[in-house]
């Protein structure tokens, strides 16, 4: 049941999106707008501190509030994946580290990276924090804490898996170095080298890596840029294929950005519960959406504990902290032998940050600006390529994260324009990457929105818009 205030947020909304206040245009007055909608003064103001937590509006000091100057623009997204639905081996990552590492040169312009650029991470909170947590522990932020992660930071995420209504305390969660060791952890829980493990299509390469690592095979199911991943594709392919686990990224799944609605969360964990098969649940995109309120996660939905649930803070406060974690539900005692056995813990110092963090409500603080800044920078992206890009270029226009999938005319190659754009110091992801035999996805890039807007962004944008139509056109490339 919603509440008032979400009522209001809702109606200011369908306002903005009606065009009765413009981008850039000042809002009713919080009193004035109590009086129009027959409200309180207190339900008013929680109805746009909700809106500017989503970054539907700005709030200027001392002027009152305005709609944020960015809206969706009215162009074409990709269509569903049309992956064929066979197993196969992971192969081709050898590239794909290849090709990271050739980003890591600081004068490169990374539109290509899935970490976000150091100007996104809350530095000075993560200052302070570091030295109040030293001051307040002292030896011990540099002792060996518990394998399976400190109380204080177990308790912290415990309170926020409650408020996901999901009903774990802290000795149900198992602190990570970030969500692959989370992943690679549920995957070993469950599954044995060899196994198929059902994934979304487009998927991130870096959970491609963790399966490949792990011995496992692919099997790739089409999956729609907003909808998510097919359910009918799924349910055919568990009738004929032998799957042991399914793996996906639940809200703004990274290249899509796609976020399964509750619905089809509830559908998807039925269908697996009722085949018995486990479902590994990322969702290390979820804090970042751009709505009134976070969306749900398919763990909410699963009443036998057959949802590995693995999330990390490296998406969001700092990706060197390295600090995620694993609810890995009935399949508890099996994680926590794999932890002993070949894992070691995650450093105390860094779990004692993040806890204290939470705890003080830094890191809402922190989610209610970079959500803003995530949802203007996809925004202009998108503006950029719709403006720099030839025709026939689509684009998706995520509510969440900071990846964009670009889908390019017929005929380009994504791997050449990587190459060439690389040689002028502009790093793009070929969509290739995104695919388990990286045969998938020709003429298809990842963007990543988690750099800072800037010229020089927008410049190279227009580049690799003129390589595009060069390629189009059928020009040489001679860059």
């Amino acid at each position: 049941m919603k509440h008032l205030y979400e009522t209001v947020a809702d109606t200011v909304i369908a306002h903005i999106e009606q065009g009765v206040y413009k981008p850039g245009e000042k809002l009713p007055g919080v009193r004035k707008l109590s009086q129009q909608l027959h409200v309180s003064i207190s339900t008013a103001l929680e109805a746009y501190r909700l809106l500017e937590d989503s970054g539907r509006i700005q709030a200027r000091l001392r002027s009152g509030y305005y709609v944020s100057g960015f809206r969706r623009q009215a162009i074409v997204e990709p269509d569903i994946s049309d992956a064929p639905v066979t197993p196969a081996k992971v192969t081709g990552q050898s590239l794909t580290r290849q090709i990271l590492r050739a980003a890591k040169d600081p004068y490169q312009i990374n539109l290509g990276s899935s970490v976000p650029h150091a100007d996104f991470l809350p530095t000075h909170a993560l200052q302070q924090a570091t030295g109040k947590v030293a001051r307040t522990f002292g030896k011990r932020c540099f002792d060996a804490d518990e394998l399976l992660g400190s109380q204080e930071l177990r308790r912290q995420i415990a309170k926020r898996m409650v408020e996901l209504q999901c009903a774990d305390s802290p000795d149900d969660i198992v602190v990570t170095h970030g969500a692959r060791e989370a992943v690679r952890l549920a995957l070993m829980a469950i599954c044995e080298p060899g196994d198929l493990i059902a994934i979304e299509s487009p998927t991130f390469y870096g959970l491609l890596q963790v399966i490949e690592s792990c011995g496992m095979e692919a099997l790739e199911i089409p999956t729609h840029p907003r909808d998510g991943l097919s359910l009918d594709a799924l349910q055919m392919a568990i009738e004929q294929w032998p799957i042991k686990a399914c793996l996906l990224v639940s809200n703004y799944n990274n290249p899509l950005g796609s976020c399964m609605s509750d619905q089809r969360k509830q559908a998807l964990v039925a269908l697996l519960e009722q085949h018995q098969i486990p479902l590994v649940e990322d969702d290390v995109y979820g804090d970042l959406g751009f709505g009134l309120r976070r969306p749900s996660v398919c763990k909410a939905w699963s009443r036998n504990g057959q949802v590995l649930y693995c999330n990390s803070f490296a998406k969001t406060l700092s990706p060197g902290l390295r600090v995620g974690w694993l609810v890995p539900g009935r399949y508890m005692a099996q994680v926590e032998n794999l932890k002993y056995m070949k894992h070691q813990a995650v450093p105390t110092l860094n779990q004692l940050i993040v806890a204290h963090l939470l705890e003080q409500g830094g890191y809402d603080r922190y989610l209610r600006h970079v959500r803003q800044e995530y949802a203007r920078n996809i925004a202009l992206t998108v503006k950029a390529v719709s403006q720099y890009f030839p025709e026939g270029t689509r684009v998706t226009q995520p509510e969440g994260g900071f990846a964009l999938w670009v889908e390019l005319p017929t005929g380009v190659d994504a791997m050449e324009l990587h190459r060439r754009a690389s040689r002028e110091n502009v790093i793009i992801a070929p969509g290739p990457l995104f695919s388990a035999t990286q045969q998938k996805y020709g003429n298809f890039i990842r963007l990543s929105c988690a750099v800072p807007w800037n010229d020089r962004v927008e410049n190279a944008l227009s580049r690799i818009g003129s390589m595009v139509a060069d390629a189009v056109a059928g020009r040489l490339w001679n860059y």
